[in-house]
């Protein structure tokens, strides 16, 4: 078995750590502080350093590296999972510099595989680009998201359009007022099989109808850095049936394809997060003294930085094990593993984020470290795409079925 990154991977690696050092590290202040001195404190991505990370990073070469085929790098998901780990140490910042932000990232993905010529030239292209957000509505207020097939926003046709009633909330992304165009899912035919009731539309930001009800606050935090989540309210709106993406019926299909590869990113950049925790951990124990000796030299402290390692070690295989039958057996045939890293991801990056939080006393609980709103992230991980007991219970139905076939083969 050969564990090394292959050199197109290297090169980029190299080049990415570079960028991360000499200019996305240094911007994390000059960030917070261009982003508090906003008119609109939900533009995020119209603060001056964003945008300048921006084009830098395009003249290293770093501009969509999360997207294969002709409107990307080519890279594959292998390629791509170590370099989304680095991004992660700057989970704010460093991916929206490489344009390879989330909902972004998943909606070009969508547009890129199911849109038609004239949907990826007008959103497709611009979001390629940079020149504008968007967001994926899907998650409502008044029925049980964990399952998809429960969503109750209506799209109904009516002539040469498609009119949309329903509420969405815990939308990422849409309160950033550069957020020009949102992909919303709703039910077309609630009368057909059960995964072919929904659809998936695109609906410009500007539509009458469309309203940004309010923002949505995460243990308190209402991340304005990367757009904030909005609770919205579709009243009669009217789109050309032209705005579907796909046919009628293939919205769950197309939010299965979407979540593949999302996953991954979700839980290499978490990696990031653990690897910079460790760190601040390290660093911490090392410089503070408790009870005459620093805390580095308490067997406890020890225990969790060991601990911490092990797991993380274990986690990263586990994802990169997920990425490479990804691209060597397709979605369906990594889905076990697909549906491991999202339960484990999630729950070992919070066990690590709580001891470095531990170890930094109440330092760790400010806004002095960027430990406490890792953690708030990382919380909310294990409800994005899917809460664990969703991806638990799908796993273990494989397993009994694989283990059934395999006694009675």
């Amino acid at each position: 078995m050969d564990f090394a990154f292959d050199p197109r991977t290297e090169e980029l690696r190299e080049k990415l750590l570079a960028f991360m050092d000499e200019k996305i590290h240094p911007a994390e202040p000059v960030f917070a502080e261009q982003l508090a001195a906003l008119h609109d404190p939900w533009a995020w991505s119209t603060v001056p350093v964003l945008r300048q990370l921006r084009a830098e990073a395009r003249v290293r070469g770093l501009w969509n590296l999360f997207l294969p085929g002709e409107h990307g790098v080519g890279l594959t998901n292998l390629q791509y999972a170590p370099l989304a780990e680095i991004t992660g140490r700057s989970g704010h910042l460093a991916p929206a510099a490489l344009n390879c932000a989330a909902p972004d990232t998943g909606n070009m993905e969508v547009l890129s595989t199911f849109g038609t010529d004239q949907q990826k030239k007008q959103w497709l292209q611009p979001l390629l680009a940079g020149e504008i957000r968007s967001s994926f509505a899907m998650t409502e207020p008044d029925v049980a998201s964990s399952d998809a097939t429960n969503i109750a926003t209506r799209i109904d046709r009516d002539g040469d359009d498609y009119v949309i009633n329903g509420r969405k909330w815990w939308i990422t992304g849409a309160m950033n007022p550069e957020a020009k165009i949102f992909i919303v899912m709703g039910k077309t035919d609630p009368s057909a099989e059960r995964h072919r009731q929904q659809s998936q539309i695109l609906v410009p930001r500007d539509t009458p109808g469309l309203t940004i009800k309010r923002g949505m606050q995460v243990f308190g935090y209402d991340d304005r850095d990367h757009g904030g989540h909005a609770e919205l309210e579709f009243t009669d709106v009217r789109v050309p049936a032209s705005n579907l993406i796909g046919g009628e019926g293939d919205g769950f299909a197309i939010a299965q394809a979407r979540l593949g590869p999302g996953r991954i990113h979700h839980c290499m950049r978490s990696i990031g997060v653990a690897e910079r925790a460790i760190e601040l951990m390290c660093a911490r124990a090392s410089d503070r003294v408790a009870f005459g000796k620093p805390l580095a030299e308490q067997g406890v402290v020890r225990d969790w930085i060991a601990e911490s390692r092990v797991r993380v070690e274990q986690l990263r295989l586990l994802v990169l094990k997920a990425a490479w039958l990804m691209d060597t057996v397709g979605n369906k045939g990594a889905h076990t593993e697909i549906q491991a890293i999202k339960i484990a991801a999630p729950k070992t990056v919070e066990w690590i984020l709580d001891k470095a939080i531990q170890v930094h006393g109440a330092g760790g609980l400010s806004q002095d470290f960027p430990l406490a709103a890792s953690f708030a992230g990382i919380r909310t991980l294990r409800f994005a795409d899917g809460p664990d007991e969703v991806h638990k219970n799908a796993l273990a139905r494989n397993e009994l079925k694989r283990q059934t076939n395999a006694r009675t083969a």
